[in-house]
């Protein structure tokens, strides 16, 4: 489980470091089906893109801690729920949208629960192995 949570967690980093990459180099030109949208709403997809590149950026970052930290796990599965959430009110509030849009609203609402039962697989794991102290005064 520690594996597939790193695993997972690393993969989701570069999944977002790619996306906010191409949306803050392509700004409104980078949503399926929108055409252009203007210099205000340009402005604010590539603003977007440079915070989803950061987001991205800390999975990453607590993808190589080790162990990696649950609670910081938990934090980002919860943004990214919370995104997930959002694209749903706009569904209420808006209709359905382009069809990639709707399969991204389904992987934003289902990694999450994933995210939040693996979160403590890591630390639990290194909790498990013995510390080389341990072993030192075992010898002794």
């Amino acid at each position: 489980m520690a594996g597939l949570l790193k695993w997972l967690a690393l993969a989701m980093g570069a999944a977002c470091v790619a996306i906010g990459a191409f949306h803050l180099a392509l700004g409104i030109d980078s949503v399926p089906g929108e055409g252009s949208a203007g210099a205000t709403v340009d402005s604010r997809e590539r603003f977007y893109g440079a915070v989803f590149l950061g987001y991205g950026l800390a999975w990453i970052w607590v993808a190589r801690q080790s162990p990696v930290p649950a609670a910081a796990v938990r934090w980002l599965a919860g943004i990214f729920l919370l995104g997930g959430l959002g694209r749903l009110l706009s569904m209420g509030v808006h209709g359905s949208p382009q069809g990639f849009q709707t399969a991204l609203t389904v992987l934003e609402l289902a990694l999450p629960p994933l995210y939040f039962l693996l979160a403590s697989a890591d630390e639990r794991a290194a909790a498990a192995r013995p510390s080389p102290r341990r072993a030192e005064r075992v010898h002794l």
